[in-house]
């Protein structure tokens, strides 16, 4: 299938494809709320779509899936249309307006083909072609590689064929696969004092029966630190057994040639990183500057003009802090974590690293040299049975529901849909749990984006159980507040208030018997234009706020505020 069919072909504006008639006789282009807007996909043409004002984000979504586009996200004006109940008129959709959409691309692969001297060619091919292709492509783009015959294409260590289709190097499914290509080294020596000086015509790639190293060129070393290391401010920071054993696993991986396989999922560039053994996944890494509208997101999106991310309240760079504060401050059951012990919601252990810059996106090529290196969250590859989008939410102990609620309101989650809670099995095999990932967009400045999927399961309208209860008395946003600064992320005064609240509020909550739906609708919107309660009781104590208020000040108003909104609550 040709990349145009995949990615909605443009079509003109009286094409049956963008004219949709109902009703017998009705047409969408007689309606006086119809409009035309124009879908932007990553390397395609923009794509006329005639639609309602008045239409549901769900409905335009549901319309794209039907041209064979899995799991569309739009985006306009520099925010995610995530609020599939909402119009596109509440987000400000009108006539001529441009939405940019991130897709999964299924029939075709996307291809990364590197040199072990630091060039890299980008293609986009249908799953039906081989690697002779591939070679023929490189022939046309690279001077130095028109003797095709005289390079081998390489993927995990190994050589592939020429007749090997690109279908059979997918893995997991994705949709984009990493090459090296080189070409056969001439390696030569001559004595030298008692020694011998070796010089060689081309850069060599680690193999499997490990005879060459790609990091040795003409007898010098050009770089012998870890592939990847911890970002950290304080010395007297300890890294646990559990995040110094994923670090370095990690870096095995990329040491051994087991290039980063970027996920055909999300918004921003994420990437699955390989053991030494390139046999199984071990980690996630998400470079900061790969995330939604920031400088090199491969996935299309312009830059934010005024810094802000794709979720109000949250700033363009700063996803990677917030993955790994969501696992500071998942704190096990006990309290404080001890080395590798679990937090009680599960969120995969996650890390601030650098990582070496190798096989990621880059707008511009950059040279194989040690001062490439890309910093962002590392986050433990979690083995699962899929998400919880693919099943029914019926079948989720009420238990585990519960964890991640309490874990999203603390945080002021403004990004918690189906597609992001894994779903696995214990280790007997018995029992379902739930694994919440993706905290790119907890913590934010303000309420305004907070979403909660479980909110409308019918776990969230039970109660929590004793443990859960305890669990929400012992935590304490001040130590919280001081822990993250501990781990060298000073929250904005904004963030700081978010989490001082959304802790206030789950605490009152829960000690008077509230259920998560109960506290989690007082957090989230009903629609994009009517404020939350929480914002409104946040609003009623600014105004009462005197000029020159203390932070403290200010809270023990909303305090108080908040306990008449409370008490007012029917507890089924």
């Amino acid at each position: 299938m040709s990349s145009g069919v995949l990615t909605l072909s443009p079509v003109r504006e009286d094409s049956p494809v963008s004219t949709v008639r109902f009703d017998g006789n009705r047409s969408w282009h007689c309606s006086q709320e119809s409009i035309l807007i124009y879908l932007q996909a990553p390397q395609s043409s923009v794509i006329p779509l005639r639609v309602l004002e008045s239409e549901s984000i769900a409905s335009v979504k549901l319309r794209i899936h039907k041209f064979a586009v899995k799991k569309p996200k739009l985006v306009f004006g520099g925010r995610e249309l995530a609020r599939n109940n909402s119009l596109l008129r509440d987000y400000g959709v009108g006539d001529g307006n441009v939405l940019h959409l991130v897709i999964r691309f299924s029939d075709l692969r996307y291809i990364i083909v590197r040199t072990v001297s630091g060039e890299t060619y980008n293609f986009k091919v249908e799953r039906s072609r081989n690697i002779g292709y591939i070679k023929q492509q490189l022939a046309k783009r690279g001077k130095d590689l028109s003797d095709v015959h005289d390079h081998k294409i390489i993927c995990d260590g190994e050589e592939l064929d020429d007749h090997q289709l690109i279908d059979d190097l997918s893995r997991e499914n994705d949709a984009v696969i990493h090459l090296l290509i080189r070409k056969c080294a001439k390696v030569r020596t001559k004595p030298f004092e008692k020694d011998f000086e070796l010089s060689i015509d081309a850069p060599l790639v680690k193999e499997k029966d490990g005879v060459c190293d790609p990091q040795i060129v003409a007898g010098t070393l050009l770089y012998k630190d870890p592939w990847i290391k911890p970002v950290i401010d304080d010395r007297k920071v300890e890294l646990s057994r559990v995040i110094s054993e994923l670090i370095r696993s990690a870096s095995s991986g990329l040491e051994k040639g087991n290039l980063p396989m970027m996920s055909s999922e999300g918004t921003g560039g994420a990437y699955f990183m390989q053991d030494g053994s390139g046999q199984k996944y071990v980690a996630i890494f998400k470079p900061i500057d790969e995330e939604p509208m920031a400088e090199n997101n491969p996935r299309g999106l312009p830059l934010s003009d005024n810094g802000e991310g794709l979720k109000k309240g949250t700033r363009v760079g700063e996803g990677a802090l917030r993955e790994v504060a969501a696992y500071i401050l998942d704190h096990p059951i006990s309290g404080k974590r001890l080395d590798d012990e679990a937090g009680f919601a599960g969120v995969p252990p996650t890390a601030m690293v650098w990582c070496f810059d190798t096989g990621f996106h880059n707008s511009e090529p950059c040279d194989y040299v040690p001062k490439n290196f890309k910093i962002g969250s590392l986050q433990a590859f979690v083995e699962n049975n899929g998400s919880c989008e693919d099943m029914g939410p019926r079948v989720f102990p009420v238990q585990e529901v519960h964890k991640i609620s309490v874990l999203d309101i603390r945080l002021a989650n403004a990004d918690r849909h189906a597609g992001n809670i894994l779903i696995r099995k214990n280790e007997e095999g018995e029992q379902m749990v739930l694994v919440p990932i993706d905290h790119g967009y907890c913590l934010p400045e303000n309420f305004e984006d907070c979403t909660f999927e479980w909110l409308y399961w019918p776990q969230a309208r039970q109660h929590f159980d004793h443990r859960t209860i305890n669990y929400i008395k012992a935590l304490d946003a001040e130590e919280d507040i001081a822990l993250l600064k501990y781990y060298g992320w000073n929250l904005s005064p904004e963030c700081t208030r978010t989490l001082c609240i959304s802790t206030m509020l789950l605490k009152k909550g829960a000690e008077r018997g509230l259920t998560p739906y109960d506290i989690g609708s007082i957090m989230c919107r009903e629609t994009i234009h009517k404020e939350s309660k929480i914002e409104e009781m946040i609003r009623e104590a600014n105004d009462a706020a005197l000029p020159g208020t203390s932070e403290a000040v200010f809270l023990e108003t909303l305090s108080e505020i908040m306990d008449r909104h409370l008490d007012r609550v029917k507890i089924i």
